[in-house]
């Protein structure tokens, strides 16, 4: 079986997408399979082409049996709608003409970047192969939420084009059951919607011993860090939790952030401005530098805008600091809300609410409840294993 996978993200990038793909994709070529991936180069979320790599035409190498073909893009920062839109449909129209020549047997195209997901369409009519369609994010649906565009004309033919979408696919992969229910509310035939949600490589991810030399590094001795690790978009809501933090000063709760995105400048303005003393903010790091990141937290903060749209969603940070038995403080609400709290691994708090967030905070501070959310994050752990979910997809491709 050969296939072809379009993502805009791919490692050595270290965001939610690029993990997922390459870890999927990994476990395929060791079952046989003869995967492609064409992907941009590396660059994701500063716009800097990262060491070793060049912005051209066209540029192939193999990770983990994974053939990745690299196009040019015209690359930004991730700030700014107009450019990155640009970057977007940049990546959509290289990606469609590189897959022209590659043989395959059938072809995904993963979302958010909607048009990535037109580039796999197109392929699948031009080269009459099946295509598949991964809904990592009910888009435009979201950027709508986040006040990336006003509800328009634009808008709304963008909706027009995501419904034909769903309807030629071959197959759909969602990320959770609501995106699931979404789209069957929304008239696409049931029965060829999926559910893979994300997962943690637990070869990676699992408990181990705090980083002391870390802590010492950061100044941070005596501290209850409370860390954040992911993308500082304008969908997380992270000003809200310097609030808390600026609440929080004159105690022994240290927030520690670690990432890039459209609001980081926001944030380190906001800081600076407020004063916050009992904050760190870092850039990001690589995926196996996390790991020692993560072991030194005493809680894993998990936070989204208040908004129905995220009660769709379930961060992919939940698998990870589950797997490393962290125990996780989340302001999202719904399916993200139920996970964490049927499988044991945290306490919820109101989104955008200072005083739940406090109130939730110092119960998951009770010492009691420590050993039983790092139990639950076993169990979680082992029902999310990267590797399971993986094959289950391969299963699910393969099935015709």
């Amino acid at each position: 079986m050969k296939i072809l996978f379009l993502t805009d993200n791919f490692v050595p990038e270290v965001n939610a997408p690029s993990t997922r793909t390459y870890e999927h994709c990994r476990e395929w070529v060791k079952q046989g399979v003869d995967v492609t991936v064409i992907t941009s180069a590396p660059n994701f979320p500063k716009g800097k082409v990262f060491k070793g790599y060049k912005n051209r035409w066209k540029q192939t190498e193999v990770i983990d049996g994974i053939k990745v073909i690299r196009v040019w893009t015209y690359i930004t920062a991730n700030e700014g709608f107009l450019k990155r839109t640009l970057d977007y449909i940049s990546f959509a129209v290289a990606s469609f003409l590189a897959g022209l020549w590659v043989n395959t047997d059938l072809i995904i195209a993963t979302s958010p970047q909607f048009f990535t997901v037109l580039s796999g369409r197109y392929l699948g009519f031009i080269k009459q192969k099946p295509w598949v369609m991964e809904v990592r994010d009910l888009w435009p649906e979201s950027i709508k939420t986040v006040g990336a565009i006003n509800d328009n004309s634009i808008l709304r033919y963008l909706e027009y084009v995501e419904k034909r979408c769903y309807k030629s696919a071959h197959q759909i992969i969602t990320v959770t059951e609501s995106f699931k229910k979404v789209l069957i509310d929304k008239g696409i035939q049931k029965d060829k919607i999926h559910v893979i949600k994300n997962g943690a490589d637990l070869n990676l991810f699992q408990p181990k011993e705090k980083d002391d030399t870390l802590i010492k590094t950061l100044g941070l001795e005596g501290k209850q860090i409370l860390g954040y690790i992911g993308t500082h978009g304008m969908a997380h809501k992270l000003d809200f939790l310097l609030d808390c933090a600026k609440a929080l000063e004159h105690t022994a709760y240290h927030f520690l952030f670690i990432g890039a995105g459209a609001e980081k400048n926001n944030l380190l303005k906001k800081i600076e401005q407020e004063n916050i003393s009992n904050v760190t903010m870092l850039d990001n790091v690589s995926k196996k530098e996390i790991v020692n990141y993560l072991s030194i937290l005493d809680v894993a903060l998990v936070n989204l805008k208040k908004d129905n749209l995220f009660k769709t969603v379930i961060p992919s940070k939940i698998f990870e600091n589950a797997a490393m038995g962290i125990p996780i403080l989340i302001g999202v609400d719904g399916e993200a809300r139920e996970l964490v709290e049927f499988y044991g691994v945290g306490v919820y708090y109101e989104p955008e609410n200072q005083k739940k967030f406090l109130i939730a905070l110092q119960r998951l501070n009770d010492s009691k409840n420590k050993d039983y959310h790092a139990s639950g994050g076993k169990r979680l752990a082992r029902e999310y294993d990267r590797k399971k979910l993986a094959l289950k997809m391969l299963r699910i491709l393969s099935a015709d």
